[in-house]
C-alpha cells in the first residue's frame, strides 16, 4: 500500500487563527511527511483562509485549497468544504478535527480525541452538545479508519459511538524538540496551558493556588489558555476572591516565543483535568524540562504513570504537591527524570507513519 501514490485531502481549518491542541498535532504530522522524501504521496490542504507561514513551509506536495469563509463551522464544513474535496477528487480525505462532510467522493480518516461531550453532557450547553455528538458520531461512523491518541480514548470510542475497536488506530501526540532546555535558573512559576474547561478545575486550582502563595511569597501562578468554561468561570474574579489576584496571571493566547518562554520560565506544570484523550501540554512542559502535577485518572495514570505527580481533587493535596516541587530538589529531580525517560516512548515520526498507513489502508479498501 505505501508504494501507491495516493493524493490526500486533509482538513486544515485547525491550521489557521490561534492553533490549539488539534492544530498542534495535525502540523507536527505535516511536517514528518513533508521531511519524507521517500513518501510517494501527495496532499492538499483544504482551508477557509489564506494560508499561514507554517502551512507554506510544507513544501512543493502539499497544495494549498482555499474557500474564504469568516466562521469555519459545520456550515462550512458540509457545503464549501464538501464541494472543494469533491472537485479535487482525492483518493481519501484525512478529518483531523472530529468532524468530516457527510457527502465525500472518497474513503475517510476522521481524528477523534475525546468524547467528553458523551461522557459528561453536563460540562457543554444543550445546542453544543447535540452538534458535538451528532457530527462527530456521523464522522466516526462513515470513516473507514478513526484515529485517536490513548487507549483510554479508544475505549471510549467504542463505548458511546459504537465504533468497532478494529476500526480504531491509537496515535499518540509526541512532545515538540526543544533544542536546548533552560539552564537558567528556573522562577518560582505554577503554569497552567491549555483551554479552561470545567473540566479541567480551574476553581481548585486557584483555591490549591492560595495556599502555596501563604508558604512560598514569590511563587506565581500563570494560566495560558482561552476561557470555554460552562457554565461561565472567572478566574480573575476567583482570584480576587481569594486574594490572589497579584500573583495570578492568566493570558487567554500567547505566540510560539511568548510560550516557550513560560515554559523554560516555569518550575512545575499543572494541569487538574478529569476527562482528556491524552492531555499534550504536560508532555510539552517535560520536554522543556518542567514536571507536572495531575489529576489521578485513567488516562493520566496510561500517558504519564509515575512521570507525573498524580493528585486527588483536595486543595491541600494539590497545593502539597506543587510546594514539594517548587522547593524540594531532590524531589524535582526525581520526578523530571522519571518524566524524561516517559518521553522516549512518544515520537512524531512514529505517529505520522500510524496515521499515514491508517489513510493508506482506507484508501485501499
Amino acid at each position: 500500500m505505501a508504494d501507491r501514490a495516493l493524493h490526500i485531502g486533509i482538513d486544515g481549518r485547525e491550521l489557521v487563527g490561534k492553533p490549539t491542541g488539534v492544530g498542534r498535532y495535525l502540523l507536527s504530522v505535516l511536517r514528518v511527511w513533508a521531511e519524507d522524501r521517500d513518501s510517494p504521496h501527495r496532499f492538499t490542504i483544504f482551508l477557509p483562509s489564506e494560508a499561514p507561514a507554517a502551512v507554506k513551509a510544507l513544501g512543493d506536495r502539499f497544495a494549498v485549497n482555499v474557500d474564504p469563509t469568516p466562521r469555519a463551522g459545520t456550515i462550512w464544513e458540509q457545503t464549501k468544504l464538501a464541494s472543494a474535496v469533491s472537485a479535487a477528487r482525492p483518493d481519501v480525505f484525512f478529518a483531523a478535527g472530529y468532524t468530516a462532510p457527510l457527502r465525500l467522493p472518497c474513503p475517510s480518516v476522521v481524528a477523534v480525541y475525546d468524547v467528553s461531550f458523551f461522557a459528561h453532557p453536563e460540562w457543554f450547553a444543550t445546542r453544543e452538545r447535540m452538534r458535538r455528538q451528532w457530527t462527530t458520531g456521523a464522522a466516526a461512523k462513515a470513516a473507514r479508519r478513526v484515529v485517536t491518541i490513548s487507549q483510554f480514548s479508544a475505549d471510549e470510542i467504542v463505548r458511546w459511538i459504537k465504533i468497532p475497536p478494529d476500526k480504531i488506530v491509537v496515535a499518540p501526540p509526541a512532545a515538540p524538540e526543544v533544542p536546548s532546555p533552560s539552564t537558567e535558573p528556573r522562577w518560582p512559576i505554577a503554569l497552567f496551558v491549555g483551554s479552561l474547561f470545567n473540566r479541567r478545575r480551574i476553581p481548585e486550582l486557584l483555591q490549591a493556588f492560595s495556599f502555596v502563595a501563604r508558604s512560598i511569597p514569590d511563587a506565581q501562578l500563570l494560566m495560558i489558555g482561552d476561557n470555554r468554561t460552562h457554565p461561565p468561570i472567572d478566574p480573575r474574579a476567583l482570584a480576587a476572591e481569594l486574594g490572589i489576584s497579584e500573583r495570578v496571571d492568566w493570558r487567554e493566547y500567547v505566540t510560539d516565543a511568548e510560550l516557550d518562554a513560560a515554559y523554560r520560565r516555569a518550575r512545575v506544570f499543572v494541569f487538574l483535568s478529569d476527562y482528556e484523550g491524552f492531555a499534550m501540554t504536560p508532555l510539552e512542559a517535560l520536554a522543556h524540562g518542567v514536571p507536572s502535577v495531575l489529576l489521578d485518572t485513567p488516562v493520566a495514570r496510561e500517558v504519564y504513570g509515575d512521570a507525573a505527580r498524580l493528585v486527588s481533587t483536595d486543595t491541600a493535596e494539590i497545593a502539597q504537591a506543587l510546594i514539594s516541587l517548587l522547593r524540594d530538589e531532590k524531589a524535582h529531580a526525581e520526578l523530571l527524570e522519571r518524566g524524561r525517560r516517559r518521553l522516549a516512548a512518544f515520537s512524531w515520526p512514529t505517529t505520522a507513519a500510524t496515521v499515514r498507513r491508517a489513510l493508506e489502508e482506507a484508501a485501499a479498501g
